[in-house]
Formats: C-alpha cells, structure tokens, sequence
C-alpha cells in the first residue's frame, strides 16, 4: 500500500512538472493543488500511470449511440481552466458538470474559508463524485444532482463559474448567480468548434468580455442545455458541419463530384502554427464557413488532405471547395508552411479568395488572443456590438478583430 502512495505521488509530480514545462501551470497554486489531490482515487482501477499522464481522460460513460456523455478531463484541460478562471483563496465557486477531481482541485486552492458547489444532470456520475471526493478527503464538496442549465442558486452567489461540458449558449441562471465582478470559464460551441472563454461580468451589467481563449474538447451539455449540429454528408467519408443556427446550403451533388477532381493548391509562406487562432479567424472574419470533415479512409484513399481529419474551415462556392492544408518548408519558424487546396471548376478563383484571407489574418492577428469575444443577454442592449456575430437561445456572442 505504501508503495502504491508513493508511486502515486511520483507521478503526480511528474505530471505537474510536464503542465509546467509545456506552460499549461503558470501557478503556484495550481500547481500545488495538482501535487495534492489524488487524481487516481477518482477513478479506481485504472493503472496508476494512465491516471497521470497529461493528455488522458478518465472513466467514460457511453451512452446506447456510442457517445461519450461524461469523463475525468485530461489534466492539461483542468489545469488550463484552473489557471484562467484564476481561482483563489476564500472563493465561493460552482462547477458545472461533475467528476469530482476537479472540484477537489478546487477545493484544494479555495482552501478552509472557500466553498466549492459541483453539479451534474446525471446520477451515476453525481454517485461517482460523491465516491471519489470522499475517498480523496474532499467530502466537504457540494455535490448536486440537478441540470446545470439552471446552475444552483441554493449556495450563490459564486465568484466564479466553471464550466466542464461543452455549453452551445450561456443560461440566465448562470448570469443570475455571478457576483458582480465574477468570471465563468466556458467551453462554448459556436460556428460548429469550441472554445475555452474566460468571461468577465462587465461591472454593473449582465455583460460578458473575454479576451482569454484556448483551445479544448468537452462532452456536450444535456438536459435544457442540450444543442445540437448539422452533418451534411458530401459522401460516406466527408461532411460539412454547420452551427444549429446556420442558414447555409449546398449542392451536394456537385461537390461530390468536385472531390473527384484533381485539386489546385497555392501557399501562403505563412508558417504553419496557431492553427486553432487561423481556424477562428476564418469562422468569424468573413462569409459564413463551415467546417470539412473526414474519416481516416478518406484521407487513406486521398480524397482529402490528412489535415481535415480533425476538421477544417471550408470556403464552399456552389461546386467548388477550398480548405486549408499545411507541408514542410523549413524556410518557415515552424518548419511547416499554411497553404490551401482547392477542387472543383472554379478552383483557382475559390483557392485565391481563401488564401488572401490567410493573408489577412498573417498580416494582422498573427498572435495569441488577437481576437476580442463579447457576449450580450436577451435582455440587454446590443447595438455595442462590432464583428462577427451569432444569435443564440439567450444572448448574442459577438467576436471582433482589431
């Protein structure tokens, strides 16, 4: 047993060490926090060196389709959000979407005089957190068996609200129940991707800005909160997918057949790195993209580039199809050099207008956080607003570059 607590330990500081050194722990309380908990107690049976490592979820449950409904988040994930939602001593903090290793972490940095609320739509899950944070010595957690769509106003006012599912829209009640100078650190879906935002409430508003956002995956919200996006499938291996409010079209049939055409490629002399702040940019600077994806056989049979596997912003125009690709180009900072690649018969004139959006962003926003992302509630005043826009259930999210 005592080798057991020392092996965990070991890896544990590890792990902290690996966050430090890639800059995911900027903090000194996050970090000692990680070094604390004992990530392994929340999921019991799982190799000590599998709970440790830095890019592993934990503990999934599948429902009947074969999607994921809940995990432990990687702890590259939890420790990105830990530091932007700049959790400190004495906070009262709610979670949103439970797991309970999170909320220990929490714990850990609120301390004695700070007060930690998790909430999930889900029994097993709820039973699962309750188990791990008892055996870890965090049983004085609040854990709630509710929908998180309408948070918990029993323990409000929170200091911070972090969320832990990916979210399509932020709820009234989430608002309702933020101090006044509090931030929620979101994984919100728009123009079919995610991104992790790091919202401060404006003071005296319902208002919300950010201009902290990372990359991140998250199981999607059930209960009220539910969302849901359009696939549309050009073939058996490569769809288009579209916000749930998008009004976009397309003609399938000739895109099908553009696929089958030999496509024209042009590059940038860009360098091929921050690809999640070019794909935002392409989303929110422009006409209306949806994104390309593609199976592994697809990219094995060479209908598409091996970079639309993951998905990639597409510029659709009738039958033709441009995205973005990368190569090697060791002339470049990264060794790698963004460029486009386009199919169908207006492929050079499509691949051209893409590839001078690249330009833009290269010559502009070629930066971490270059883009400044707001978020306006029914109820408030959104003439304010500049930049791309989306109108959601309970507010407008706007993004703008300058």
């Amino acid at each position: 047993m005592t080798s057991h607590i020392d092996d965990a330990a070991t890896l544990r500081e590890a792990m902290v060490t690996a966050l430090r050194d890639e800059g995911l722990i900027t903090t000194d309380l996050v970090a000692a926090a990680m070094n604390v908990v004992p990530r392994h107690d929340f999921a019991p049976g799982e190799p000590l060196e599998k709970v440790y490592q830095t890019n592993t979820t934990l503990v999934p449950k599948i429902d009947a389709e074969g999607r994921q409904t809940s995990v432990v988040s990687a702890s590259h994930i939890q420790a990105i959000q830990l530091e932007q939602a700049h959790v400190r001593p004495g906070m009262n903090v709610l979670e949103i979407g439970s797991g309970g290793y999170n909320a220990a972490l929490i714990s850990e940095i609120v301390g004695p005089t700070g007060s930690v609320t998790t909430v999930d739509i889900d029994t097993e899950v709820v039973d699962r957190a309750r188990a791990g944070l008892a055996r870890a010595g965090y049983d004085h957690v609040n854990v709630v068996l509710a929908d998180g769509e309408n948070g918990v106003a029993q323990h409000a006012p929170y200091d911070r609200i972090i969320v832990t599912v990916g979210a399509w829209d932020i709820p009234p009640a989430w608002l309702d129940q933020l101090s006044p100078d509090g931030r929620i650190v979101v994984p919100l879906r728009f123009a079919a991707i995610t991104r992790l935002i790091a919202f401060d409430r404006t003071a005296g508003s319902p208002n919300l800005t950010a201009g902290n956002y990372r990359l991140g995956s998250f199981v999607p919200m059930q209960g009220d909160g539910a969302a849901t996006e359009e696939l549309i499938a050009v073939t058996p291996d490569v769809g288009l997918r579209i916000d749930q409010n998008s009004t976009l079209t397309f003609d399938v049939p000739a895109l099908r057949k553009a696929l089958n055409t030999t496509p024209v490629e042009s590059w940038s002399g860009t360098p091929f790195d921050m690809p999640d702040e070019l794909e935002l940019y392409l989303l929110t600077n422009g006409p209306e993209l949806p994104m390309i994806h593609a199976s592994q056989a697809a990219v094995d049979q060479g209908v598409v580039d091996r970079t639309v596997r993951n998905g990639t912003p597409a510029l659709v125009r009738g039958g033709t199809i441009a995205y973005r690709v990368k190569r090697e180009n060791p002339e470049t900072v990264s060794g790698y050099e963004t460029g486009v690649v386009a199919h169908g018969p207006e492929a050079e004139q499509v691949g051209g207008e893409l590839l001078a959006m690249i330009d833009a962003w290269a010559g502009g926003y070629y930066r971490r956080n270059a883009a400044d992302i707001a978020y306006r509630p029914n109820t408030a005043d959104t003439s304010s607003l500049t930049g791309w826009h989306t109108t959601k259930r309970h507010g407008v999210l706007a993004v703008a570059w300058s």
